[in-house]
């Protein structure tokens, strides 16, 4: 009896070694969900869609995209750490996810341990913009005027906890402007109140800023970039605007709930990098002022693990703290 059940317990570890790997070939059988944290016409919308447009070519179930927006993005986050690991449920997200479990003092779900990396698509630039009527066109000239005025400037932001809202806090703290964060639930509704003069400054993802700067719009005071992109080639950089040592980007990957297993989740990174590869969507990225990542979970895994580290330190530094 003993041998018999040694054998029974061999044989049902080898059907289990064999049908992870089986399960993956023959994902998906149903229609798969993209959640996304934000409000319809903001980047990570725009983004997640250009990949879910193309997935069922080579799936052949559909992708349904779905908008959570709320609560700087853990709305949305919380409820897909509970969703099963099947790959039924993904998740495409930005650098807002890293940054919440140093920035939220009461989290029910684990930024890190409760998710699966799939794969990194893209990483793009922040830059400052500011409503046209604002009598400002150098940052040097945007931290007077704002100092000068009574309640300094308003700065608006996709939500609390974004890195466009710690950005703008970490500006504050390296030039002591006198900001007054104005969050909102999404790309798109905060730039309507910036062009509508609601708000004053907002730093913005330039994949978002670029029809409006190209319209004028609105005005671009610096970028949050190392170096100036072609998108903006006028557009000088923080540092060759006065400001050193200030870089803020968001990124854009795709997550799973942590319980999916490691071949589906390798068989869905390779799936969507094939999509991101393609010379349209490449250029579609770029277009967007994006540098194109299109990683692997592993390489994924190495940016998160950078990305926590940075982002906890740019907490730190700027005092942002939500309860």
């Amino acid at each position: 009896m003993k041998i018999n059940r040694i054998l029974i317990g061999a044989a049902l570890l080898m059907g289990a070694s064999f049908s992870v790997p089986t399960l993956a070939q023959n994902f998906p059988e149903k229609a798969v969900t993209l959640v996304v944290p934000y409000p319809a016409g903001g980047a990570t919308d725009v983004i997640g869609r250009m990949v879910a447009e193309k997935l069922p070519a080579q799936w052949k179930q559909q992708v349904v995209v779905t908008n959570r927006p709320g609560a700087g993005t853990t709305l949305a986050a919380e409820g897909v750490a509970r969703a099963p690991g099947d790959g039924y449920t993904l998740y495409i997200t930005t650098a807002a996810h890293t940054i919440s479990a140093s920035l939220y003092g009461k989290l029910k779900y684990d930024p890190v341990k409760d998710f699966a990396p799939i794969t990194l698509i893209s990483t793009i630039p922040l830059v400052m913009l500011v409503n046209p009527s604002l009598p400002v066109n150098t940052l040097p000239e945007l931290i007077q005027y704002a100092k000068a005025q009574k309640n300094g400037l308003t700065m608006a932001s996709p939500g609390n906890g974004t890195p466009q809202h710690l950005a703008g806090e970490l500006f504050k703290s390296k030039t002591g402007t006198p900001l007054t964060h104005v969050p909102y639930k999404g790309d798109t509704p905060m730039l309507t109140d910036l062009i509508g003069g609601q708000v004053q400054v907002a730093f913005v993802t330039l994949s978002a800023a670029l029809p409006y700067i190209n319209s004028g719009k609105l005005k671009p005071i610096a970028l949050a970039h190392p170096k100036r992109v072609d998108a903006i080639a006028s557009v000088p950089t923080m540092a060759q605007a006065g400001v050193p040592d200030f870089s803020a980007a968001t990124w854009f990957g795709i997550y799973g709930p942590g319980t999916m297993n490691e071949a589906l989740r390798q068989k869905i990174s390779a799936d969507i990098q094939k999509i991101v590869a393609e010379p349209a969507m490449t250029q579609r990225l770029r277009d967007m002022g994006g540098e194109v990542n299109n990683s692997t979970p592993e390489g994924f895994q190495k940016v998160i693990d950078a990305e926590v580290k940075n982002w906890s330190e740019a907490v730190r530094l700027s005092g942002a703290r939500i309860d």
